[in-house]
């Protein structure tokens, strides 16, 4: 993460929903192979202890999944980000930078039993089903039993109870208020409103 502490964030709140409203993220570990990664959809729940749980599955055939059961292991959302050009500067002694919004989860990491699994990819599947606005949902029932044996067969699921959380919310807290609202503008301009409402909201 950032080593600048004016790009933190301390309102846990707001780094509960980037998890819940991004649901995707990257898990790391370490493997006898070496470090490898795994891109990932991913289920919050803040029902399990002080740190909360984050769950997710892979592929049976995924090089991270035999190592992960017991490790300890990182999980990176990556939020809104943007290129910040130094012309939006009332000053030109400046060089570009990048503000972004990411979060690191660290913990153990332990697999689900099969029950846990499916009711994983059902809420998954139910919670982004309902954020379609046309048709008629799909739900897991749509399956037959011998389709749905054969993909839960080929899927291991796990969760992290999450033990620290680290975030780098860079939205050019170092730059004075005059200057943020410019480079806001900016990036909204070139494509990146994201980023440029979260300026506007957070770095007051």
């Amino acid at each position: 993460m950032h080593p600048n502490a004016a790009f933190r964030h301390a309102d846990r709140a707001l780094l509960e929903t980037l998890i819940d409203e991004i649901g995707f993220g990257m898990v790391f570990t370490q493997t006898p192979d070496g470090p490898r990664v795994a891109h990932v959809p991913l289920l919050w729940s803040g029902a399990h202890g002080n740190g909360g749980v984050v769950q997710f599955h892979l592929a049976r055939g995924n090089g991270l999944t035999r190592h992960l059961d017991g490790a300890n292991a990182l999980v990176v959302i990556n939020g809104p980000d943007g290129y910040v050009s130094p012309r939006w500067y009332a000053e030109d002694d400046q060089v570009p930078t990048w503000n972004y919004v990411a979060l690191e989860l660290e913990g153990h990491a332990r697999r689900l039993d099969e029950d846990g699994l499916l009711r994983l990819v059902s809420t998954l599947s139910d919670k982004h089903e309902a954020q379609i606005d046309e048709g008629e949902a799909w739900t897991m029932d749509k399956l037959s039993p011998a389709r749905l044996r054969g993909l839960m067969a080929g899927i291991v699921g796990f969760e992290m109870e999450i033990q620290a959380w680290r975030e780098t919310v860079k939205l050019s807290q170092n730059k004075d208020a005059a200057d943020r609202a410019r480079l806001a503008d900016g990036l909204e301009a070139q494509g990146s409103p994201a980023i440029a409402q979260l300026m506007r909201i957070l770095a007051k």
